[in-house]
């Protein structure tokens, strides 16, 4: 360790602050041989918080013993070799299930603390970990998932997101941090990493210094969701490429020594950059790096939402990335064998996960494309999926996550293809659901949200059910989608849904967005005809 904790001596310090002095959070890696030797009984409570960062979280029941794992995918990149070494792990230990989250990683269920060594083994030797994945620690690294295959990108950020995310993989001068901490390193000028909602986010920009234009990026800081959300500030600072990983260093350090401690829901950097704002911001941030030159320009295209349906023309002459559905970001194990075989044979056998939860597969011979498609198992993942089935996302929920209230993944899957038998629009709309406030299904930027909870219907029993937000974007620089008053009870909530949209589809001009329609309405309008498809369709449960 190089540093120095400062806020050591501070006696307000919450109880997680106190324990991450006593022990680094990594250290947790050097103690799992020995439980995985001696069974989970050997593991004591007070070192279950630890294995967060090691990538591991306890399912519920906690006392059952079994871990959730997410392994990093730094910009969704993945080669055949890790691709199968993951369906390996799905299928030997994690019950076959494999999904895709909303930052391009990997997430396992069902692993006991036993087989987690070797887990560690199989990812080590294809170059992947799931070291900080989670905790209060750099997390994976989001990018543009078709980096260097890009027509559009201003310039290819693979290298430079592979620096930084080395650099910061089991470094132990950053791995007690206040909280968790999200960064993006894209060159996408549509904005496919989601910028405004990590933490710092190294997004395209150009600005001419000496007569010359040069590419690079622009920094946000302070983005992120949870039950307070916040978008990211633009620092007044242009960063040239070959300054990523300093840059990233000195926004880290800033964050390390300065952010709050006190109190674990304030600690994340957002609030940070709330109080102290972008101008106080950059002159902290130039105490570290020296003199950075001011902004430059931005990208003005449309905010793309990590979706890339279809066939595509990458850079290289000839080839062409294909982007798949795949619903609510699910597979089985089996599912992804066969994706890499099929990589392989027809591509150069990478495959590349988007914060959409769903997949690429690049490097295809234009030649080839067509057969690729009669593969069977593109009769399930589509290239063109139904228009609410493509675009729904959803967090884990209450059957694995500890923190859920409700079940989601699953019945946000049943919704999307049920809607899609009922009713037809010119325009998708993106649904995010999420069982709880912790929002790691992003609510807050669907044109639809909706987010789980407990309510008593009629006969006073405790139901799942759900709060509707609407007019959710990240298009030009971002805007949080609105709660509509009431409740809705999961059994009644697709037929809600159903109302809802059929009123926008009757009201919405030719072309108009769901967001745009929003706009033009206004929420109250929306609320006014929830609360007649309440009065009308549920058990009167508006509030």
């Amino acid at each position: 360790m190089a540093y120095i904790k400062h806020w050591a001596d501070n006696e307000k310090l919450n109880k997680t602050e106190k324990a991450k002095l006593e022990k680094d959070g990594l250290r947790i890696l050097d103690d799992i041989p020995h439980y995985a030797k001696n069974g989970f009984d050997s593991i004591p409570k007070d070192q279950w918080d630890l294995f967060k960062w090691a990538g591991l979280y306890l399912q519920r029941p906690k006392e059952d013993g079994y871990f959730m794992m997410r392994v990093n995918v730094p910009s969704g990149i993945l080669t055949k070799p890790q691709v199968e070494a993951l369906a390996g792990i799905a299928r030997d230990y994690g019950r076959g299930v494999f999904d895709i989250t909303t930052r391009q990683a990997i997430q396992f269920h069902w692993l006991e603390i036993e087989q987690i060594p070797d887990i560690f083994n199989r990812l080590e030797a294809v170059g992947l970990s799931s070291a900080g994945a989670c905790g209060d620690i750099t997390r994976t690294i989001v990018g543009n998932p078709i980096a260097g295959l890009d027509p559009d990108e201003l310039f290819d950020t693979t290298d430079i997101v592979k620096e930084v995310y080395d650099f910061f993989q089991k470094n132990e001068d950053f791995s007690n941090l206040p909280r968790k901490y999200k960064m993006s390193i894209s060159a996408n000028t549509k904005n496919a990493s989601n910028a405004e909602i990590n933490c710092v986010s190294f997004t395209p920009a150009t600005k001419t210094i000496d007569g010359e234009e040069k590419h690079g990026f622009h920094l946000k800081v302070g983005g992120g969701l949870s039950s307070r959300p916040f978008l990211a500030e633009t620092i007044d600072v242009f960063v040239e490429p070959e300054k990523t990983l300093e840059i990233a260093i000195a926004v880290t350090t800033i964050f390390r020594d300065f952010g709050y401690r006190e109190k674990r829901h304030l600690a994340r950097l957002k609030f940070l950059i709330a109080d102290w704002g972008p101008e106080k911001f950059k002159e902290k941030l130039l105490e570290y790096t020296g003199p950075l030159p001011s902004k430059g320009e931005e990208p003005k295209e449309e905010w793309n939402a990590g979706y890339f349906y279809g066939i595509h023309d990458q850079k290289q002459e000839g080839l062409k990335f294909l982007g798949f559905n795949v619903p609510v970001g699910r597979l089985d194990s089996e599912e992804v064998f066969e994706l890499a075989r099929i990589s392989e044979k027809y591509g150069n056998g990478e495959i590349r996960t988007c914060n959409s939860q769903n997949l690429i597969i690049p490097n295809i011979p234009a030649e080839n494309v067509e057969t690729l498609l009669k593969e069977p198992i593109f009769e399930r993942i589509s290239i063109n999926p139904n228009s609410f089935l493509g675009h729904a996302v959803s967090c884990t929920g209450i059957e694995y996550c500890n923190l859920a209230l409700v079940e989601t993944k699953e019945r946000m899957r049943l919704i999307a293809e049920e809607l899609d038998q009922r009713i037809s629009l010119d325009v998708p709309i993106r649904t995010h659901m999420v069982g709880c406030p912790n929002s790691c299904g992003q609510r807050q930027i669907g044109d639809i949200g909706l987010q789980g909870m407990k309510m008593r219907n009629e006969q006073k029993e405790m139901v799942e059910a759900y709060e509707i937000y609407v007019g959710g974007t990240l298009n030009k620089g971002g805007k949080f989608n609105e709660k509509l008053k009431g409740k809705v009870a999961a059994e009644e909530l697709t037929d809600v849904l159903e109302e809802l949209l059929i009123y926008f589809r009757d009201q919405k001009t030719k072309g108009e967005s769901f967001f745009d329609f929003v706009g033009r309405v206004g929420v109250s309008t929306l609320q006014d005809v929830l609360d007649t498809i309440l009065g009308k369709e549920t058990d009167g449960v508006s509030v």
